[in-house]
């Protein structure tokens, strides 16, 4: 039977190939661009004078794996090489920083360069804020050095750099008095290593093994989601630190870049909250800060810059020595919650009571009403007064809200590190006769920004000065009829503003709908002064959608030269993130806004819907914002930039999934008597009607609401369903893409196999030696490589096999069209032809080719076509035992993956396919039930619904499916049990 003509085979594969790569580059600039956009980086840069000291007396004793890593201190010098103090230790604090993936212990310089320059003010000479605090003992920083080992991609260098750091700590602890709690941070992947101890530390009944650790400060750290998902036991180790983190009582926190960590989504980042059956009080600590929102930082960090960004290394530091103060978890909560303070919450009591109350309010200034007050430098102290404005008599009418502003100043406990001497309270008074006023508990307390006009925030390279911060005060309004602000020590410096807003938010109903259809003006009220909230519930907040906000401004003839605080926007997407824009911002620069709160694959918090920000201003001095409107869109660049920043591991799992498709619609046709149809006219057959049906199911799929783990993990927000079409393009474009690499590939391959080609064996049983070498390659992986290794050769093989099947099938094939002329007779003086000298087979043309030549070739290639795609999801493994290999040399074993089972089916494969005579797959009776050729199918039901999340569920998926074919069709006849008789190959 003819194979049915292919029409339009170049067109459209070249059409989808040139898609995907424009697809691909235009993806990968947006995304970039989206890490300078969203999150801009303002880190001023660290310096530091640093030396390393080995301890060596941790050795192969304490460790087997101390011939492969190493523990070092750290110790501070000065130009001369002259040290801050001794390399003795045993009388501070011990601190373990743990680095991430390709991270080096000498990562740990900035932060412990700080931590010594801040406790002293010379070498050996103690600062006088800790001399008059002897409870503040010195860090003794130590760091393990992993030698940039790739810890993302492999579970068992995970658990291995777990078991190290767990030893690592059992040794410095005994270098301190019995019970010294130790300090670990963690940066990247180290932050994984470090909450996984917490399980060694659950599971070990011996006190001499039992970790104290007093906190765990992790920066950049994936949490919820393995950055690589190529590894089961990467999510084994998760879900068992993730059952433990539930109720280990370790105050831990997780610090997070933002938007500016192109290396994780930030998403994942985010603790787990704690279980809710847990009491509240009792709930373990678990705080999330996104740099952002950072006190004093106000700035996106990149994954490599957290470790040495300023804003940020100074706090850790200054964290890790106040812990020295504390023994307990709550104390060390409260200690954390000092030092990497996001705002979100209010201060603890333990750091500063709120104010007695105000008893001489009498004598206070009152202002009159619906009058701001306004402070520009101060001086001396006191007190006024602002009359509560009384609400309208509708019961709907909500209560005003009190706002005060204070810069150069503090409101305790809250201000700047290096505050000025202003500090100020606020009362709330009853009456007008006695003037009882008590101290009014704020709602929110916090320093925010104060970004300088006409310049960008954060400015590159430098960011903010944190003594210009400016403390925030908001309080709901009680049934009061005066609010006191007592001012006190001001010496001319700063400013104060304060006065009374509207509770009640602008709330606007525009929708996502509406924005993708454009953009929407939304004017600012009149009453926009001190602060401006605006709540859009209708808005779609997700991590995969960027709202472009753009200020429009009036022309004023007088305007406002010197604002005390200029407009400026506070984003506040998620419990733990907040991001500030100022208002008057550079034409060049665009106000994003974005969130991490719900993301693709991270089960998401209780977070109320829509999209909120604040604008807060001083309104001072008769100076009012220009600031008309804001109009709101989506922001298309930056929204795909977060689309490929979160699915580029998609891209090989579904790919494997459109070559299983095209496998699978393959072998149907060849099971309709059909001759299989050669890789490029399976390519031109799957890009045409299956693959728009393909991306019709995609599409419908995309709205069905699965849960997170599955498909593309967005719970069927019908939204996003643009992004599995583009997806499903992408991957079948660069399956054509591959299919042309391999065949550059075959070219000079199958010229070499041309000069060496010999001809098959003529037997179809398996030989001796195929058995030994065989089980030479199961004995060398279950000792030594790891089965990956074994998969990269048989995939070279395969390749080379397939040039020389190329070979083959170009010789035999030529046969026919190079007939022989026949000879012509010669005929007798009687007239009659001569008999020929000649045989009869040469006076006859050649035979044609046996049809299942080219079916195994076709075969063949369809699955090289297979293994080239699963190459991806197997070579980080190599990778890392690569680099273990060069690094480590034999010195360990290298654990895990080598289980053999795992590669036996392409070996048996590849094996049967380089020697066999006859057709490579027979179709077993039974299969006239069900055919073997759906193993394919349910492979790309795995790769499409589980490749996003699960890349190494997809490679396990294949394994099966393979096997599956080589035990039905290939398995009998391996074994030299074939009913496939030799005379029927001629």
């Amino acid at each position: 039977m003819r194979r049915p003509l292919v029409t339009g085979t170049g067109t459209r594969t070249v059409f989808l190939a040139l898609f995907a790569l424009c697809a691909v580059a235009y993806l990968y600039f947006a995304t970039l661009d989206t890490a300078r956009e969203l999150s801009p980086q303002g880190c001023r840069m660290s310096y530091m004078w640093p030396s390393y000291v080995l301890q060596a007396e941790f050795d192969a004793r304490w460790t087997p794996l101390a011939t492969r890593y190493s523990l070092w201190l750290y110790r501070e010098v000065d130009g001369n090489g002259r040290g801050w103090e001794g390399t003795h230790v045993g009388n501070g604090v011990p601190v373990l920083f743990i680095p991430g993936n390709a991270g080096s212990s000498r990562q740990v310089r900035s932060i412990a360069s700080s931590a010594t320059r801040q406790y002293y003010d010379a070498p050996y000479t103690v600062a006088l804020e800790f001399k008059a605090r002897p409870d503040v003992k010195p860090l003794d920083f130590f760091a393990v050095e992993f030698n940039e080992d790739l810890s993302a991609f492999h579970g068992p260098t995970l658990d291995a750099q777990t078991a190290y750091t767990a030893r690592a700590i059992a040794y410095i602890r005994a270098l301190y008095p019995p019970r010294t709690p130790i300090v670990v941070m963690g940066h990247s992947m180290g932050g994984v290593v470090a909450t996984a101890l917490l399980s060694l530390n659950n599971q070990t009944t011996d006190t001499e093994m039992e970790m104290d650790i007093a906190a765990i400060i992790t920066m950049s750290t994936p949490h919820t989601l393995p950055p690589a998902r190529f590894d089961a036991r990467i999510d084994a180790l998760y879900e068992r630190t993730a059952r433990v983190l539930e109720r280990d009582a370790t105050p831990i926190v997780s610090l997070c870049g933002g938007a500016t960590d192109m290396m994780i989504p930030s998403e994942s980042c985010v603790l787990p909250n704690p279980n809710p059956s847990v009491v509240r009080e009792s709930a373990p600590f678990r705080r999330t800060v996104f740099s952002s929102a950072l006190e004093g930082a106000w700035t996106g960090v990149g994954h490599r810059e957290m470790v040495w960004c300023h804003q940020v290394r100074w706090r850790l530091a200054r964290a890790a020595l106040e812990l020295s103060t504390a023994s307990t978890p709550s104390s060390r909560a409260v200690v954390l919650d000092r030092w990497l303070r996001d705002g979100h919450r209010l201060p603890p009591l333990s750091e500063g009571r709120l104010p007695e109350p105000l008893t001489n309010a009498a004598n206070a200034e009152t202002l009159p009403e619906e009058m701001h007050l306004v402070l520009k430098h101060p001086r001396g102290s006191r007190t006024y007064l602002l009359p509560v404005p009384v609400p309208a008599p509708a019961p709907s009418t909500p209560r005003a809200k009190f706002v005060l502003l204070v810069s150069q100043g503090s409101i305790a406990p809250v201000g700047p590190q290096k505050a000025g001497s202003l500090t100020a309270a606020v009362f709330a008074c009853a009456g007008a006769d006695d003037m009882e006023c008590d101290s009014l508990r704020p709602a929110v307390l916090k320093l925010i920004p104060s970004p300088i006009t006409g310049r960008p925030f954060p400015i590159p390279e430098e960011g903010s000065d944190e003594s210009e911060g400016i403390v925030l005060f908001e309080a709901d309004v009680p049934s009061a009829k005066y609010i006191a602000v007592r001012m006190a020590n001001a010496q001319g410096q700063g400013w104060v503003t304060g006065g009374f807003v509207s509770s009640e938010p602008f709330t606007s109903s525009v929708s996502t709908i509406h924005l993708l259809l454009g953009r929407v003006s939304v004017p600012m009220p009149d009453f926009a002064a001190l602060q401006t909230s605006f709540e859009f519930p209708n808005l779609l907040s997700n991590a995969l959608v960027v709202y472009r906000l753009t200020p429009r401004h009036k022309i004023s003839e007088e305007p406002c030269s010197d604002p005390l605080l200029a407009p400026l926007l506070a984003h506040t997407s998620h419990p733990s993130e907040t991001h500030y824009f100022p208002l008057t911002v550079l034409p060049s620069h665009r106000i994003l806004l974005h969130t991490h709160a719900a993301a693709p694959h991270v089960h998401s918090p209780l977070v109320p819907p829509g999209v909120r920000f604040t604008v807060y201003s001083s309104g001072s001095l008769g100076c009012k914002s220009d600031l008309v409107a804001l109009d709101l869109s989506v922001d298309w660049a930056a929204t795909l930039g977060r689309w490929a920043s979160r699915y580029f591991t998609a891209v090989p799992s579904w790919a494997i999934g459109v070559v299983a498709i095209i496998i699978f619609q393959a072998w149907g046709t060849s099971e309709n008597n059909v001759p299989l149809p050669s890789v490029e006219e399976s390519l031109a057959l799957f890009t045409g009607k299956p693959l728009r049906r393909l991306l019709f199911f995609s599409v419908l799929l995309s709205a069905v609401p699965l849960p997170e783990r599955f498909y593309l993990g967005n719970r069927g927000e019908w939204l996003f369903c643009a992004i599995a079409p583009l997806l499903l393009l992408i991957a079948t474009g660069f399956v054509c893409v591959s299919w042309w690499v391999l065949q550059a590939l075959i070219w000079p391959l199958g010229k070499i196999g041309r000069v060496g080609f010999r001809r098959r064996r003529e037997d179809t049983s398996v030989h001796r030696s195929t058995l030994i070498s065989m089980c030479l390659i199961f004995l060398l992986i279950f000792l030594f490589v790891p089965w990956q290794v074994a998969f990269l050769g048989c995939w070279a093989i395969h390749l080379y096999n397939c040039a020389a099947s190329k070979v083959h099938v170009a010789h035999i094939t030529s046969i026919p069209d190079a007939v022989a002329i026949p000879l012509l007779r010669r005929r007798g003086d009687d007239g009659e032809p001569l008999e020929d000298d000649e045989p009869e087979e040469l006076r006859r043309p050649a035979a044609p080719p046996p049809p299942h030549v080219v079916g195994n070739h076709n075969h063949n290639m369809h699955l090289l076509l297979l293994m080239t795609w699963l190459l991806p999801l197997a070579a980080p493994v190599l990778v890392v035992w690569a680099r273990t290999l060069a690094v480590a040399g034999l010195t360990t074993p290298f654990d895990g993956d080598h289980f053999f089972l795992s590669v036996a089916p392409f070996l048996v494969l590849v094996d049967f396919a380089s020697w066999t005579n006859g057709p490579l797959f027979e179709r077993q009776s039974f299969e006239r039930i069900v055919s073997i050729r759906w193993a394919f199918a349910c492979l790309a039901a795995a790769a499409f619904l589980l490749g996003s999340r699960k890349a190494y569920f997809v490679f396990d998926a294949a394994k099966v499916a393979i096997g599956l074919v080589v035990l039905v069709r290939i398995g009998p006849r391996y074994w030299g049990r074939s009913s496939f008789a030799p005379a029927a190959r001629n």
